[in-house]
Formats: C-alpha cells, structure tokens, sequence
C-alpha cells in the first residue's frame, strides 16, 4: 500500500483529495503545518508528499530543501496558488519532483500522482545498490531510513541518525565537537544549545551500548571530543 503524506492548511481540499484518492488504495497522513509535517517526517518515510507552499507557520519550499539537505527521495508535488513562472522555478530548484498550481482539476492530479508513482518505483527497481554503509556489527541504510546493530533494527531520531553516520564514517578517528556539532546541525550548529551534542551522544550511548556507563564504540576523548572505536576483529 502506497503511503500519501498531504501538508495542506485548506482542509477541505485535503479532504477531497484523500476522497479521489482513496479508491486506488493509498493510505494517508495529512499535516495542517510546517510544525506538524516535520514531527511526522522525523519518523515516516512516505511514497509522495503534496505540499502546499504557503503554510500558516512558513513554507512547503523549506521542508522541500529540508528533505533534499538530508538525501530524502521522497517524491514531492507541491500545491499551490504561487503561478508564476518564477515560482515554479523555485519549486523545481528546491527538489520537487512536480508542481501544481492552484485551482486544479483533481482527476488531473490523480494522473499527476500516479505519474509520480511510476516514476518512484521505475526509480527504486532500477538495479542501483542502496546507500548501505557498514561497520562492525553496525548497519545503516540512509535510503531506507534503517539502523541495524547485528540483526536488531535500532530507532534512532533524525539527529541521531545524522550524528551516527559521521562517527562511523570516521570510525577510530577523534572528531572535535565543533566539528560534530557542525556536520550534524549544519548552519545552524552556532545556534544549538552546547549541551544538544551531548544529549544526542548520550541517546545514542543507551542505544547501541551494553553499559553506556562504559561506552565501548561511543568513546570520549576527554577536553576534544569523540571517537567511535570500532576493532579491527569487528570491521567488515
């Protein structure tokens, strides 16, 4: 079943567009505002996002960009009144996969959302290897979303994932937490709170750790930073 995320404030056009919709089988979530649409994409992977632009809180662009910042390939078709030619570009340029402009005929948008579809799975079969990085009993896939630790699947948040990825990718490598804080929260690294770092890492640590007490990947370099220690009996 092909999952539908709608962020659209006119809650009778999201209505309607989950009534023509639903006869083809899809299932749906539907977001009002940025706030809500961006709680709902830290732990949901969807097949297609239609996006209006204009939210009461802020833009559909900026969660477009969010997602494509992340390696996101969740489909987007944005929604909207913004008909100008300029807008449209915009659209494009922050990673939509099509746009739409308001009002619409939505027998014309189930063509455009099954095109989207087709395109997604002709995209997902087309014989290239998933983004799988492996380290010692450690797997993560960034297309999917997942994290292994042996055969165990481990949730992790957005920002854990993200914090994750630098510490593997750098395994046995001391990283200062500047760096760390800037890899992960990008430019807004000046604007996160000192101790954000060392909440995530203790996240993690109770994790992936037998005794977060005494991490054995997660390791402290005490007035630096930290290393993830992965043994050379361990590595794949």
């Amino acid at each position: 079943m092909k999952n539908i995320l709608i962020v659209e404030d006119d809650k009778a056009l999201a209505e309607g567009i989950v009534l023509v919709l639903r006869q083809d089988g899809f299932s749906f979530q539907c977001c009002h505002n940025v706030k809500d649409a961006k709680k709902v994409l830290e732990k949901n992977i969807f097949d297609l996002i239609l996006l209006d632009i204009n939210l009461p809180d802020g833009s559909g662009l900026d969660i477009c960009r969010g997602l494509r910042k992340e390696e996101r390939l969740d489909p987007v078709i944005f929604l909207t009144a913004l008909d100008t030619e300029l807008h449209e570009v915009t659209g494009f340029q922050a990673g939509a996969d099509d746009y739409i402009t308001k009002p619409f005929s939505l027998a014309v948008l189930r063509e455009r959302v099954m095109a989207a579809l087709r395109r997604g799975e002709r995209r997902s079969s087309s014989g290239k290897a998933s983004p799988v990085l492996k380290e010692g009993p450690f797997t993560i896939d960034s297309e999917n979303q997942s994290f292994f630790m042996g055969d165990r699947e481990i949730l992790l948040s957005r920002t854990e994932q993200k914090l994750l990825m630098v510490l593997i990718k750098n395994k046995n490598r001391i990283l200062e937490r500047d760096t760390l804080i800037e890899k992960v929260w990008g430019n807004d690294g000046e604007f996160v709170d000192e101790n954000a770092l060392s909440v995530t890492i203790k996240r993690l640590r109770d994790k992936l750790e037998k005794d977060p007490r005494k991490p054995e990947y997660i390791q402290t370099v005490y007035g630096i930073g930290y290393r993830f220690q992965i043994n050379e009996g361990e590595s794949q």
